[in-house]
């Protein structure tokens, strides 16, 4: 009789079809894997090298990081993606304008699912975990073998059970909840593990932040971070999803090598200080100087953490010692930020609007800071020279004390405005 399964166990079993458990090594077919305009030509040319034909129905092309394009460089590494696609007839190409970050649109187009197995070459591939899907950052190398073979091989992992009771209070959110996980266990907390999130919080916990929270599993050296499919799952990709999907549970019974056990009421406002995602404060705690606030990236770019921020600077002006940069994800982030009005709240504040690019997240353009300047991001990292020079410093918060510190010119909770 087969003993219990976690969900990574589970979907790795089925994508195998070997009986797998944590620490065995198996060879899985994946439903996508997906390159963007920074990982993308290391893997066509490893690729081309294989002399074989593509998976082309798997392969997921995504300029993102450095478009539209800031210099020559980019615009080559760009053109190279372009013409890898037209080469090969690679049907999931999104061209600038119909691009946006990455991770945001693998779930907009209706790539990421329930059961699914999906790799990128990028380290926050992680995030459809939040979907219930099994989906880790590979190299390029490795998503070369993907675009000819359809299939991976993967160390089954050993999985952290994190069970979620209560609720959030206003103002707090999925971004605090990680950011408080890796302060507890360290950036090197889950190296090659999953965190399974399970418990009657996970009911309260609303699929844009489960994505966030997914998001950073890579931040504590997490290769997955997997919430279990529910109702607000299938709502929420409902009009979305690409094919069908098999929805996977674990079961009673499922071995895990740690537990971690969160109230969510308890959870205050989070707030973490450079230069490691571990470094986490409550924001009440903090008070510092910032030069700009930045709001945006697959971590917190998507419409519901547009809302949040506009709810808080309705009304309200931009410091005038701040730049505050609002950066959705998508095209789809965007039309619904024009739709509902929320382009105005923010204009009428005094804030800067992208269209959707990875940007300054990764210190390419759009928002890069000089020596002895401080940002507060909602992005996912705060390394040394993670947004520009090495002598900067980011903070990483969610977009409720994103919005309140550019009104307030330092870092505070939007109670203290």
């Amino acid at each position: 009789m087969n003993r219990p399964k976690t969900i990574a166990e589970k979907i790795l079993s089925q994508k195998s079809g070997v009986d797998a458990y944590a620490g065995q090594i198996v060879e899985a077919e994946v439903d996508y894997v997906m390159v963007n305009d920074v990982t993308g030509p290391i893997a066509f040319r490893e690729f081309e090298k294989l002399g074989m034909e593509a998976e082309r129905d798997r392969i997921v092309l995504i300029p993102d990081h450095y478009v539209p394009n800031k210099d020559i460089a980019s615009a080559e590494q760009a053109k190279e993606m372009r013409d890898f696609a037209r080469r090969h007839d690679i049907r999931n190409y999104f061209e600038v304008g119909r691009t946006g970050v990455c991770h945001q649109l693998m779930i907009d187009e209706g790539f990421a699912a329930p059961g699914r197995l999906i790799i990128g070459a990028d380290s926050h591939t992680c995030t459809y975990g939040g979907l219930g899907a099994f989906s880790t950052g590979v190299g390029s190398t490795e998503a070369a073998a993907a675009f000819a073979t359809g299939r991976l091989w993967f160390k089954v992992p050993e999985s952290i059970k994190v069970e979620l009771h209560g609720a959030f209070r206003p103002h707090v959110g999925g971004k605090d909840l990680i950011i408080r996980i890796i302060t507890d266990i360290g950036v090197d907390g889950a190296t090659y593990k999953a965190f399974e999130f399970c418990g009657p919080g996970v009911a309260n916990v609303p699929v844009a932040d489960r994505l966030t929270i997914a998001n950073m599993a890579i931040e504590a050296g997490g290769k997955a971070g997997i919430f279990p499919c529910d109702h607000l799952t299938v709502e929420h990709i409902k009009d979305t999803v690409k094919g069908d999907y098999q929805p996977v549970s674990a079961d009673d019974g499922a071995e895990y090598c740690q537990v971690l056990r969160y109230d969510l009421s308890q959870l205050e406002p989070m707030v973490a200080f450079p230069h490691l995602p571990e470094n986490g404060r409550l924001v009440k705690d903090a008070d510092v100087v910032i030069d700009q606030a930045w709001l945006g990236s697959c971590t917190n770019g998507r419409i519901e953490d547009m809302r949040i921020a506009a709810a808080v600077i309705k009304g309200r002006q931009v410091h005038p010692g701040v730049r505050f940069l609002v950066v959705p994800a998508s095209p789809r982030v965007f039309r619904q930020m024009l739709e509902e009005g929320l382009m105005q709240v923010f204009m009428d504040a005094g804030a800067y609007i992208s269209g959707p690019t990875c940007g300054a997240c990764l210190g390419g353009h759009m928002g890069i800071l000089a020596k002895g300047e401080r940002c507060v991001s909602s992005t996912n990292r705060n390394f040394i020279g993670r947004m520009g020079h090495k002598e900067s410093e980011v903070y990483l918060a969610g977009p409720a004390v994103v919005a309140a510190s550019a009104v307030a010119g330092r870092i505070v909770r939007p109670e203290d405005l």
